[in-house]
């Protein structure tokens, strides 16, 4: 039997930032997507944003290398999108094994490379290194965001509408290697309306949006029926599916059937945008992402309450929603 870790990642990372050094130029430090900093421009802000992928915990060995370097700077972009801002540059930082296959290295920063070009980011430089064990792969990412648009997880008020883009759950199947970071359609949200809270979807929607209502110091209430359920969560049966890394969001257990609700609450690495925005503009939110991105389905899931906690509403009435997504330690 296991030891059980000391403690999980969420009382790990408050105890390594309740004493960090900081500066006057720190507008956001730890505890939101992104950090953002006063570096002296008029209009706008730094966005600094750093993640890493590692092989049996975010992927396995056979992943193809290109997934593995989109995954790993796309991780990265994910968070900048949910600051509302756009990536500039990025470092990257590669730890190898022994017995490495070049190939399989050329093909990872192809798809890094690839994504990069799509986005605009320069990749400046970074890091080499060996791992007694296996491959790892680390991104710090530069941006920038208007001072008038940035948008953090704690703005949220009471009785505004929480949105959700794509569809939910399911991700390990496919998703988690290949998706595409919602940095478009984030800068149209900045642009055209008053974003009052905006967090990215990595740890499942039943975790994140805890982290935005613990921010914003409000509560919700979900919509079970609103939830908008992938149809690999509907359909995957028992076991990683073609292409899987074989692991649950971040977590490199086997893969479990789950009801399908369930799996759209806590499925990781969905990596979609969750977002707050007053209620008198919910339909018009609706409206315009619809004629901008007619691809990408947009769901009002629910919306804030003065109330803490998170309720779940479903055909039989209105309950605590006591289900968590993935937790690193846990």
């Amino acid at each position: 039997m296991g030891h059980r870790p000391p403690m999980n990642e969420t009382e790990l990372i408050q105890r390594l930032t309740r004493d960090l050094p900081t500066s006057p130029e720190v507008v956001v430090g730890p505890g939101d997507d992104c950090a953002v900093l006063e570096v002296g421009l008029a209009d706008r802000w730094l966005l600094f944003k750093t993640d890493a992928v590692v092989e049996g915990v975010h992927f396995t060995g056979p992943t193809p290398g290109d997934l593995v370097g989109h995954k790993a700077l796309a991780r990265c972009l994910s968070d900048v999108a949910a600051m509302g801002g756009q990536a500039s540059s990025a470092l990257v930082t590669l730890a190898l094994p022994p017995q490495f296959e070049v190939a399989r290295v050329d093909a990872i920063y192809a798809g890094l490379s690839r994504l990069a070009r799509r986005f605009g980011v320069a990749i400046v430089g970074g890091e080499t290194t060996t791992h007694p064990e296996r491959l790892l792969l680390s991104v710090a990412l530069l941006g920038w965001v208007e001072k008038t648009r940035c948008v953090r997880r704690s703005g949220a008020r009471p009785g505004a509408a929480l949105f959700v883009s794509g569809e939910l759950g399911g991700s390990i199947v496919k998703k988690h290697l290949e998706f595409e970071p919602r940095l478009v359609e984030a800068r149209w949200l900045v642009a055209h309306f008053q974003v009052q809270a905006m967090i990215d979807l990595s740890d499942g929607l039943a975790t994140d949006l805890r982290h935005l209502l613990d921010a914003s110091q409000v509560g919700a209430e979900l919509l079970a029926d609103a939830i908008p359920i992938s149809g690999a969560a509907r359909e995957r049966p028992a076991g990683a599916g073609p292409g899987s890394a074989g692991m649950a969001g971040d977590s490199p257990a086997p893969l479990r059937a789950k009801p399908p609700l369930l799996a759209a609450l806590t499925d990781g690495e969905d990596f979609e945008l969750l977002f707050a925005v007053a209620s008198q503009d919910a339909v018009a939110v609706l409206d315009g992402w619809r004629a901008q991105f007619p691809q990408v389905r947009l769901s009002c899931i629910g919306r804030t309450t003065a109330g803490g906690g998170l309720q779940l509403r479903d055909r039989q009435g209105v309950r605590p929603l006591e289900v968590h997504g993935y937790t690193h330690f846990a």
